[in-house]
């Protein structure tokens, strides 16, 4: 069975200066670790990024919209407009039927959770990297929100795992 690791809107604007996430230091390292082993394992990553409209931190072309970990050889970038990576783009057509997708990245009560259900209807045994998605503080803490997107999805048949657990 295949493995796909999507890396959502893992991005400038959001990991660094001047407006990061408050975990970005601790989430930024779990992203490149679980990408390092990723690679090692020859797992296909496909990177997400986040299109902001004009005047947002992470509009095309803007700094804040570069992504923030390099692709090698054999990656791809997809572009997306919504919080549900797999709508409007051809990420469908990326992930073959039925492999595991293994989900990281920015903002977890947003593109994480849509892109997540998203996955899970689309048939594929979905994971979430515990550590390795974040948010912003709101109305809540933002460890209070990621903790219940991590307890909502995994009521919905997610896979939260910590890095070391990974089916890499």
């Amino acid at each position: 069975m295949t493995t796909v690791l999507l890396l959502v809107d893992v991005q400038k604007n959001m990991l660094e200066p001047p407006a990061p996430v408050p975990d970005a230091d601790a989430a930024g390292q779990a992203i490149k670790d679980l990408l390092g082993r990723a690679r090692s394992a020859g797992t296909t990553v496909i990177h997400i990024r986040n299109n902001g409209g004009d005047g947002d931190p992470d509009a095309p072309g803007t700094p804040g919209w570069e992504l923030v970990n390099e692709l090698v050889r054999g990656e791809h970038t997809v572009d997306k407009d919504e919080c549900d990576a797999f709508a409007g783009t051809g990420l469908s057509g990326l992930v073959p039927e039925a492999s595991t997708v293994i989900v990281a990245g920015m903002q977890s009560e947003f593109c994480i959770r849509e892109t997540s259900l998203s996955a899970l209807r689309r048939g594929h045994p979905v994971v979430l990297v515990r550590g390795a998605h974040a948010t912003y503080d709101a109305k809540v803490p933002a460890a209070e929100t990621s903790q219940a997107i991590e307890s909502e999805l995994q009521a919905a048949g997610v896979s939260v795992l910590d890095p070391a657990d990974l089916p890499l």
